[in-house]
């Protein structure tokens, strides 16, 4: 382990080793061990216990948070005729098709999430490739490919997220930012868990979550009793 910075030398001073905390606590303790200049990202780490090599235990799903990310989200809409006029009205930063797919060609993937009507599917063939790495390719699954873009659109907007298991089993998320009072932390990150556990296959076996941990931009990363999130 390289130096400890004088930040980090704070923040675990402030942290009880081997402690489990409590949703209430962690949510309110995460604010105390947070000493970034910038407006530091929230984040959730869950370790689920499924084998996501298994078709039948992949979790993936979508999640409204009752008080958003904190994050300007940058929408680029891709869609045809009256649709463009609801997505613009809607918030849409971007809006059009072929001129965007154009520009995604030649590298540009200034955005954050990509809404498309179901019938211009077939042209972000030629873009999959740079679109599927980076988590952009629109999803009916996710609710990004949908005949109402404008609904999409304000609910992205609002504080829709989505989500996926990760190949080792951990789902990991921005919920928010440290800037948020304790209360909506804990709003956010308990709408989240509860989504997961709306999400579990039938097919996993034993223990569902298996850990949880709160941790914002450069901060050590906080263990939740799984006990507690409905507290």
């Amino acid at each position: 382990m390289g130096k400890l910075t004088k930040n980090q030398k704070l923040a675990l001073e402030k942290i009880e080793a081997g402690k489990v905390y409590t949703l209430k606590e962690a949510a309110e303790k995460i604010k105390e061990i947070t000493f970034t200049k910038f407006e530091a990202s929230l984040d959730i780490d869950v370790r689920l216990g499924v084998d996501p090599r298994k078709a039948n235990q992949m979790v993936r799903g979508v999640v409204s948070l009752p008080h958003g990310t904190g994050k300007q989200v940058r929408v680029l809409v891709l869609c045809t005729g009256d649709a463009e006029t609801a997505a613009k009205e809607a918030g849409a930063d971007y809006v059009g098709l072929e001129e965007y797919i154009e520009k995604i060609k030649g590298g540009w993937t200034d955005i954050d999430v990509i809404i498309a009507q179901p019938a211009v599917m077939g042209k972000l063939g030629a873009v999959a490739r740079i679109l599927g790495p980076r988590g952009l390719m629109p999803n009916p699954k996710s609710g990004t490919v949908t005949l109402d873009v404008a609904k999409a659109v304000n609910e992205v907007k609002q504080g829709k997220i989505d989500f996926k298991v990760d190949k080792n089993g951990i789902v990991h998320t921005s919920i928010g930012k440290v800037t948020f009072n304790a209360d909506q932390i804990r709003d956010n990150a308990r709408e989240f868990i509860n989504s997961l556990i709306k999400l579990k296959p039938a097919t996993a076996k034993g223990t569902y979550l298996k850990s949880i941990y709160l941790s914002s931009t450069m901060s050590p990363g906080l263990k939740i009793d799984t006990k507690s999130i409905e507290e």
